[in-house]
């Protein structure tokens, strides 16, 4: 009978089963986000990394050929431009695990989303 292996429980116990190739990039990823956005408050959801400001502000996950990075359709549409060389849908990048990892617009994007969350709070607090 096969064992199944455990999810992790924690974002470094995510990063730590990552296939190697994946794990430094994911190092890399997670310190660019959490640099932008220091006040965001860190965990898991649906089994990924994500960072929170109230809402989910990012999320990000490690795949065979590329890390998966969900910033949302509104940031997605905002940096439709400067994303043209990567390949996108809806709310979703992919940044290829044989390519550097474009940290300045991962942290503009995830600045984007900081900003974003807090007008959209701003509206409600009215």
């Amino acid at each position: 009978m096969a064992t199944k292996t455990a999810k992790p429980k924690t974002v470094a116990d995510y990063i730590d089963s990552a296939p190697k190739d994946a794990q430094k990039i994911l190092r890399e990823m997670r310190a660019c986000i959490r640099k932008a956005a220091p006040d965001a408050v860190e965990s898991l959801k649906w089994g990924m990394p994500a960072f929170s400001l109230q809402r989910i502000l990012v999320t990000y996950a490690a795949f065979k050929h590329h890390i998966g990075f969900y910033p949302t359709p509104s940031a997605v549409k905002a940096f439709e431009m400067q994303l043209k060389q990567f390949k996108t849908a809806t709310g979703s990048i992919q940044f290829p695990l044989d390519q550097p990892l474009p940290l300045t617009l991962i942290r503009k994007i995830t600045l984007f989303r900081v900003r974003e969350l807090r007008n959209e709070d701003a509206k409600w607090k009215s």
